[in-house]
């Protein structure tokens, strides 16, 4: 199903790889709407990977609940880095 530009799935064989926190499967590239903390997993209580600066490139793979979205970050310093971060604090970039 494609969803305001989303691709979303049901998690597959092929999800294997994704965190088990993930329960939607959605490829889409998203920004960082302000400073945002990458973090080890989906809530505040884990561990700060980083700083995502606001515009920071984020390509998104799963969501938790559509509150932590995990992806890995395609610019800025944490380039290359994956992780999650607060769903509510990513925009979606229009193609």
């Amino acid at each position: 199903m494609i969803l305001g530009g989303a691709f979303l799935t049901a998690p597959s064989a092929s999800a294997a790889s994704l965190p088990s926190a993930c329960n939607l499967v959605v490829t889409q590239t998203k920004e960082a709407s302000t400073s945002v903390n990458l973090r080890s997993g989906p809530g505040t209580g884990y561990t700060s990977l980083g700083i995502l600066a606001t515009g920071t490139g984020f390509t998104e793979y799963c969501t938790k609940d559509y509150t932590w979205s995990y992806g890995k970050v395609t610019s800025g310093a944490n380039k290359g880095k994956t992780g999650w971060v607060k769903y509510s604090l990513l925009n979606p970039v229009e193609k």
